[in-house]
């Protein structure tokens, strides 16, 4: 744990120190600010952006991005990005737990599956400006956001970390130099209790301060039969303290010190089924459990488990960042500093079952990571306009003892390879309390020079040409010990351990630099109508293996330890339109081709029951995306459609499905298979009727409104699989209430409005011995909440 408790101290005293200043406002609104909503709306302001570095309207930015309010964020109930991708059918977010969560964009960005620490997300994720490292941000709670942008493609020449997919770019709210106020409570079913609450104000005639908190609790969706217990609970909290500074006209400054933590009793995986692989009658699934006794629960969908080792996902993430901006030169230089923190304490069951076969799986982790930017943007003289920046992070990830994967009494059954083998392989001691002890430290370093000129060549035409140099180090050391268990001395017996678990240990030290850019036309038809056409490439740094290797045939597969990196040419043509006022209609075609893609991958071996990292020679993702939205009168109405085909164009060397183990090889051609995660079709429809109303001497708005999402069938398995696939569903979320313009409001919500039951993720079991869990999504939830602005 790295200093929470000074954290806390310093955002609470930002906040103790905003009721005790009184001081004349400063050309500031009184209250909260209504920001310009993309999605949802009830007023016709045009949608203005900073996704290029300074604000521009929407439709006039030649990149595919779409706008997320906080105010939709707020009012629909999607408190984090998991909620957040109904909205945009681009988006793909997977979590099996707060590590293990995969955000992707177009189906490309990050490994599907289990989460291996030594690759680089795809997708940026950047919260006022920081880049964050890690996948587990993106599990935690919005807190006083402004608006969500969504960019959709590489953008190494805009962003401090070089993002081959696109990037979420987070912008929260601003201290005020007048005093505001806004506390929102909200309650609904499964005893879902929601507290969030904001104070702004000033601290001195040239600083403010804003204090936000947020805490979210919620009973489990998921019955533990064995215990009695609720599982999947929710059990959040968050503490933001902000300082702003007008240093001078042209100078501010803006201070952010933050804490959240998630500590639930979950994300626990319920049994979905099994399949025949190609092992004997005696290792199928279904005969081992029968050999033990064993029934499991059936029925995905009655919510129930019966496992034997408990489910935890202690997560924190806080830390400091310091953001300035300057005007200089024509422009804006930022300096942007961050350093933060991601503690991570699990417990998993990896068998997914009541048996004692994996019976722990925990990879308590530490990480670090300290960030720079230096940016400047603005007007070079009256035809271009440049964006130039300097980035810099360094990462440090250890072991927090270590990670432990052990093995129970009942997992003699699973390894046995024969009835005539039995009495061997269920001596006493023998595999119970046996497992590994993993120590993977891994230091990073990574630098970028980037920048972008914008070229007016005429009144109606543009040219976009970036540059990106970036330069990474990274160093692995990982060191894994084979313990546990009843000492042994019989040979026999001991190279039955050996089959489960081996000692481990590699080390790399590498470096790479690469040369990125990008190319674009946009031309203005008519003032309502722009075209554009883009070229660009994109790099993701080499990869390391930081889950352990596989072997073949007892040899331990170091060629595996470092994995290739990612090469990307991206092609997009798109064309933006304002039909009608108060309306939009864009469309955009784009091809991606990939070079040594990155995949996470899953074997038979349990001693990388995680997966490991391998490079599929080629991949290649196209599609074609529009989305619309109309203001008629108190309607608004907004639509988005996403067409993605994603896949292996070559790989030849593929880890087996689920139904092949046990065949004759253990790696297989997978070219011409689809990719995983990716629904050829998504769709989101939604809308909003508003009529202006006062209610008890409180000016504002009757509101009601509702948003859908449908993706269809996908596969869940890195190789493809003829079971592992998840059949296509639609969701309905719905709103109604009052939204006070200064004051109160309050309205009724539900999420999943049909109580849809759906799987969100496929994973099968460790040592694939024909089994497969699945992520529920969450049934039907409902509730009431009440806003008070003072």
């Amino acid at each position: 744990m790295k200093h929470p408790y000074q954290l806390a101290l310093l955002t609470l005293g930002i906040g103790a120190a905003l009721g005790s200043v009184t001081h004349p406002a400063k050309a500031q609104s009184n209250e909260l600010p209504r920001q310009p909503i993309l999605l949802a709306a009830s007023n016709v302001e045009e949608v203005r952006v900073t996704s290029r570095r300074r604000e521009e309207l929407a439709q006039s930015v030649p990149i595919p991005v779409t706008v997320v309010s906080g105010e939709l964020v707020a009012d629909s109930g999607a408190f984090n990005v998991n909620r957040i991708k109904e909205l945009i059918p681009s988006v793909q977010l997977y979590s099996s737990n707060p590590r293990n969560t995969a955000l992707s964009i177009r189906g490309q960005g990050t490994t599907f599956g289990l989460t291996n620490d030594g690759i680089d997300p795809g997708v940026g994720y950047y919260i006022d400006g920081v880049f964050f490292a890690r996948p587990a941000i993106t599990t935690l709670d919005f807190i006083d956001v402004e608006r969500i942008e969504v960019l959709r493609g590489p953008q190494g020449t805009l962003y401090g970390k070089n993002t081959t997919a696109g990037a979420f770019n987070v912008t929260t709210a601003k201290p005020f130099f007048d005093r505001d106020a806004q506390v929102e409570l909200s309650v609904g079913n499964y005893d879902y209790a929601q507290l969030k609450g904001t104070f702004t104000g000033p601290l001195s005639e040239n600083v403010a301060g804003r204090l936000s908190f947020s805490t979210t609790d919620r009973s489990g969706t998921l019955t533990n039969i064995r215990t009695g217990e609720d599982v999947n609970n929710i059990e959040n909290w968050a503490l933001r303290g902000q300082l702003l500074w007008n240093v001078s006209p042209s100078t501010e400054a803006r201070l952010i010190a933050e804490l959240s933590r998630q500590d639930p009793n979950g994300y626990a995986q319920v049994f979905a089924g099994s399949v025949r692989n190609l092992r004997s009658e005696y290792r199928q699934f279904e005969s081992i459990i029968a050999d033990l006794g064993y029934e499991p629960p059936r029925d995905p969908f009655a919510r129930e488990i019966d496992h034997n080792t408990e489910w935890r996902s202690g997560n924190d993430i806080g830390g400091l960042s310091l953001n300035i901006d300057t005007e200089l030169a024509g422009g804006t230089l930022t300096s942007t500093t961050a350093w933060y923190y991601w503690d991570w304490r699990p417990s998993n069951d990896r068998d997914f079952l009541g048996l004692d076969a994996l019976s722990r799986s925990q990879a308590s982790s530490d990480h670090e990571q300290l960030s720079q930017e230096f940016r400047w943007a603005g007007m070079i003289n009256e035809r271009v306009d440049g964006v130039f920046g300097l980035f810099a992070i360094r990462q440090e990830l250890v072991s927090d003892p270590f990670h432990r994967e052990e093995l129970g009494a009942d997992q003699w059954r699973f390894v046995s390879p024969n009835a005539a083998s039995e009495a061997l392989y269920r001596t006493p001691g023998l595999f119970e309390g046996f497992g590994t002890d993993s120590n993977p430290g891994l230091t990073t370093f990574s630098a970028a020079l980037f920048g972008q000129l914008d070229w007016t060549l005429t009144d109606k035409l543009n040219l976009l040409t970036g540059l990106r140099f970036n330069y990474d180090e990274k160093d692995v050391d990982f060191q894994r010990s084979a313990t546990g268990g009843i000492p042994l001395t019989d040979p026999a017996l001991l190279a039955l351990r050996a089959g489960q678990y081996t000692d481990q240990a590699f080390k790399a030290s590498i470096d790479d630099d690469n040369l990125t850019g990008t190319l674009t036309l946009n031309y203005a038809l008519t003032d309502a109508i722009h075209v554009y056409g883009t070229y660009s490439t994109g790099f993701k740094p080499v990869g390391l293996n930081l889950g352990g290797l596989p072997t073949d045939n007892g040899r331990i597969m170091t060629e595996l330890s470092v994995i290739r990196p990612e090469e990307v040419q991206h092609y997009e043509l798109g064309v933006k339109t304002s039909p009608l006022p108060g309306a939009t209609l864009n469309f955009v075609v784009y091809q991606t081709n990939i070079d040594d893609y990155q995949a996470q991958v899953q074997t038979a071996d349990i001693a990388v029951n995680r997966g490991y990292l391998a490079n599929a020679e080629e991949v290649s993702v196209k599609g074609f995306e529009a989305d619309a939205r109309a203001v008629l009168g108190n309607f608004t109405l907004q639509a988005a459609y996403a067409y993605t085909d994603g896949k292996y164009d070559k790989f030849t060397n593929a880890p087996l499905p689920l139904e092949e183990v046990g065949a004759a090889v253990s790696f297989k051609d997978i070219s011409g298979g689809k990719l995983p995660g990716i629904s050829e079709n998504a769709l989101s429809l939604g809308g909003e009727y508003a009529q202006p109303l006062q209610l008890f001497g409180n000016n504002g708005e009757f509101f009601i409104g509702i948003d859908s999402y449908y993706r269809s069938s996908f596969s869940s398995s890195p190789s493809p699989s003829l079971y592992l696939n998840i059949d296509g569903y639609a969701l309905a979320n719905a709103r109604l209430g009052f939204r006070g313009d200064d004051s109160w409001s309050a309205f009724l919500w539900v999420r999943n409005l049909t109580d849809k039951d759906y799987f969100e993720q496929l994973l099968p079991g460790a040592g694939n011995a024909g089994h497969y869990a699945a992520v529920l999504g969450d049934p039907r939830t409902f509730g009431l909440t009440l806003r008070y602005t003072f």
